[in-house]
C-alpha cells in the first residue's frame, strides 16, 4: 500500500466518475478498502454505490460496472436509496443540549448539531444542515427555529428559540424553481490546496497501521464532458446556521457525548459516533472517503455532493444535522445529512467549519 495507489485512485476517480454515474442504479463513486465476500480487505479500491446490486444479466451492457475503469479495480458497495434525513422529540428548557430535535417551523424536524462560534464576531450560532433549519432553500433569513421541531410538536411563538442566520444554497440537480440554479463556481478538483494535502495525509496515516448573513453560492459544477448536455452542480456541504434568541439557553454539550473540544479528518476504519434526534446514540465505522454521491430530496429533488465520507449505517431520517465524533475523543469529525438502511453520510468538520466560517 503506497500513497502513489491513493493518488492513482483520485485520479481515476476524477476521470471516470461523470461516466460511472450515468449508469442506471449508481448513485455514488468514492475511494475506500475492497469488500470481498462481506469482509473488508487492506486493497485499496473504487468504490461505485449502487442502490441495489444485481446479476449481470439484470442489466444492460451500458449499466455493467466493469471490475476496472482507468486502470483502477471497482468494488461495487450497495447502498440503497440515500436519503436527506429529515424527521424527533422532548422539548428542552431551560438548558437546550446539541444532538436534539430542532428545525426550520416549514420542516417536520432534524438535529441540533453544534453551537459554534461566527468567526468574525465570536458570537455564538447553531449548526445543522441547510434542510433542516433553511427548508432546503425555502426560507427567508430570520424565520423562526423551533425546539422541539414541528413534527415534535414545537409550534410558533413558544417554542421559536432562534433565527434562521445564513445557509449554503443548496444545488439540485433536476430542479427549475427560482434561486435553485446556480451562477458562477469554482472548478471540481482545483489544482493542489491544503484539503487535498491533508486528505492525503490521513489515508497515509491510515495506510501506515494497515501495512505495519445571506446566501452564499459556492458549490462546486461537475467536469466539463458532463455538463455540455445538461449542466449537474456539485455541493460541498448541506449546512445553515440560526441565531440564539437567548444564547443562555443553550449548552455546549452534546447530549449523551459532551462538549467537542477540537475537529479531526476522518480517516479509514475510523470509528465514530454520533446523537441525534431519531435514533439517539449509535456508533458506526468509516467506509469510504472521497465520496461523490447522488442525494434525495423527497420524490422530485436530488442533489449531487462531493468530498464526502460514508460511515456503517448509524442514523434515520430526523438525525440530520447531528455532529459526528471521533468515538474515542471529543474531535467533531463531520455533520450528519443523508442516509440509507445501509450507510450515514456526513460532510468533513474542516470543510463545514471552512464554508460557514465558523469555529467549534
Amino acid at each position: 500500500m503506497s500513497m502513489d495507489l491513493f493518488r492513482q485512485l483520485l485520479e481515476a476517480q476524477r476521470i471516470a466518475q461523470s461516466d460511472l454515474l450515468k449508469r442506471r442504479g449508481v448513485v455514488g463513486v468514492a475511494i475506500g478498502f475492497r469488500n470481498y465476500k462481506e469482509h473488508v480487505t487492506d486493497q485499496l479500491a473504487m468504490a461505485v454505490l449502487v442502490q441495489q446490486k444485481k446479476p449481470v444479466e439484470a442489466l444492460s451492457a451500458e449499466d455493467v460496472v466493469p471490475p476496472d475503469v482507468s486502470g483502477a479495480r471497482t468494488d461495487v458497495v450497495e447502498v440503497g436509496r440515500l436519503e436527506a434525513l429529515v424527521n424527533p422529540r422532548d422539548r428542552f428548557r431551560p438548558n437546550i443540549p446539541a444532538g436534539v430535535s430542532i428545525g426550520h417551523y416549514k420542516v417536520t424536524a432534524g438535529t441540533l448539531g453544534a453551537i459554534v462560534f461566527d468567526r468574525n464576531t465570536g458570537e455564538p450560532l447553531i449548526l445543522s444542515n441547510n434542510h433542516v433549519l433553511a427548508n432546503s432553500n425555502d426560507a427567508e433569513i430570520g424565520d423562526a427555529i423551533l425546539q422541539p421541531g414541528p413534527t415534535d410538536h414545537g409550534l410558533r411563538p413558544d417554542d421559536a428559540v432562534a433565527k434562521l442566520h445564513r445557509f449554503e444554497m443548496l444545488r439540485f440537480m433536476n430542479s427549475l424553481g427560482t434561486g435553485r440554479t446556480p451562477t458562477t463556481t469554482p472548478p471540481l478538483f482545483p489544482a493542489g490546496g491544503c484539503d487535498i494535502v491533508e486528505l492525503f495525509a490521513t489515508v497515509g496515516n491510515t495506510l501506515g497501521k494497515i501495512s505495519g448573513s445571506s446566501k452564499r453560492l459556492t458549490s462546486v459544477p461537475m467536469p466539463k464532458a458532463q455538463t455540455e448536455a445538461a449542466p449537474v452542480y456539485a455541493n460541498r456541504v448541506d449546512a445553515a446556521l440560526a441565531r440564539p434568541n437567548n444564547p443562555m439557553l443553550f449548552q455546549g454539550a452534546i447530549a449523551e457525548i459532551g462538549r467537542p473540544n477540537g475537529s479531526k479528518l476522518a480517516q479509514l476504519g475510523m470509528e465514530v459516533r454520533k446523537q441525534g434526534r431519531t435514533t439517539g446514540y449509535t456508533e458506526g465505522t468509516v467506509t469510504l472517503m472521497n465520496a461523490t454521491v447522488d442525494v434525495s430530496y423527497g420524490e422530485d429533488l436530488q442533489a449531487r455532493f462531493i468530498g464526502q465520507v460514508i460511515t456503517t449505517p448509524m442514523s434515520q431520517g430526523g438525525d440530520s444535522g447531528a455532529l459526528i465524533v471521533e468515538r474515542d475523543s471529543l474531535n467533531a469529525v463531520g455533520l450528519l445529512f443523508a442516509g440509507s438502511r445501509r450507510a450515514s453520510i456526513f460532510t468533513p468538520m474542516q470543510t463545514v467549519l471552512k464554508v460557514m466560517e465558523v469555529d467549534l
